[in-house]
């Protein structure tokens, strides 16, 4: 076989392989949908306890971005955890004018690891008006 011919093969293989990768490649997730898929998971896998409203607070991150978080405490296994919750995509789910300090709610948490936690969720309420 010609020297050229088996380089040009070379090539023309790594070509298909680079454009098929380049196809096929997954783009990566946001953050948005990250979030989104923790919530689902502790929607399916997550245990239920007691715990409490702390406060609601709106955070600005530039001129035009605003997050909405959901401050909140509860105990497992005697221990304390606080922890807050972006509801900015969920604010259609819950009243944020309800929420107010000292509104008891059930929070939802990975058994493995307690500080993963949400009070709400696209199939899921914790929040008791």
């Amino acid at each position: 076989m010609n020297p050229f011919r088996l380089y040009a093969l070379i090539l023309g293989g790594s070509g298909a392989i680079l454009a098929a990768y380049l196809l096929l490649r997954r783009k990566p997730k946001g953050l948005e949908e990250l979030e989104r898929e923790r919530r689902q998971w502790l929607d399916r896998v997550g245990r239920i306890t007691d715990g409490t409203v702390i406060d609601v607070q709106e955070v600005q991150h530039g001129k035009q971005e605003s997050s909405t978080l959901l401050i909140f405490q509860y105990d497992v296994a005697g221990v304390s955890y606080e922890a807050s919750q972006d509801v900015t995509y969920l604010r259609h789910f819950i009243n944020l004018h309800s929420c107010r300090l000292g509104l008891p709610t059930s929070v939802r948490y990975d058994p493995q690891n307690p500080g993963n936690s949400i009070v709400v969720s696209e199939r899921w309420m914790g929040l008791r008006q």
